[in-house]
């Protein structure tokens, strides 16, 4: 059997759960006529590099194939049919990388620093804050021994 990666770009309006959806059913196909998905990946919302069917975003789904060439063909047949699908594209390819692809890696990398930049600031914001209340009682701590001095001198 012959080694493939499909790219698939959905559109944009469809839920996540419609995405993963039309991924079971691509693997199903597959997996019916005799191959398996060794891999698949959601890449996730994404903007495209032009307008497609009006569409500035998609999901992308990436598949890494082991199937007979008709299984292919079967696939790209209900992809044409299926009016959420924009683009697809079909590679064969000599072998299945078993990491994680660029645009998965750069998407854990986004999500790591974009979580632990959150954090950060929520802790920096915290810290400022309990600083100014310290800040705030100070003064006006001061305040009022300097109103009881001036209170005790009058007397």
């Amino acid at each position: 059997m012959s080694l493939y990666e499909t790219v698939i770009i959905i559109r944009q309006e469809t839920s996540t759960q419609q995405v993963e959806a039309l991924a079971d059913t691509f693997e199903d196909i597959v997996k019916q006529s005799g191959g398996s998905v060794k891999k698949r990946e959601n890449w996730g919302l994404r903007s495209l590099a032009y307008k497609i069917k009006k569409n500035k975003k998609g999901h992308y789904i990436l598949l890494n194939i082991e199937a007979p060439p008709t299984a292919i063909h079967e696939m790209e047949r209900v992809m044409r049919l299926n009016e959420d699908i924009l683009r697809y594209l079909t590679l064969r390819i000599d072998e299945i990388d078993e990491g994680p692809s660029i645009p998965a890696q750069n998407l854990a990398r986004i999500e790591r620093s974009t979580k632990g930049f959150s954090s950060k600031t929520e802790d920096t914001k915290n810290s400022e804050r309990k600083e100014d209340e310290k800040k705030k009682v100070e003064t006006t701590l001061v305040k009022a021994e300097k109103t009881e001095v001036k209170v005790e001198g009058e007397a």
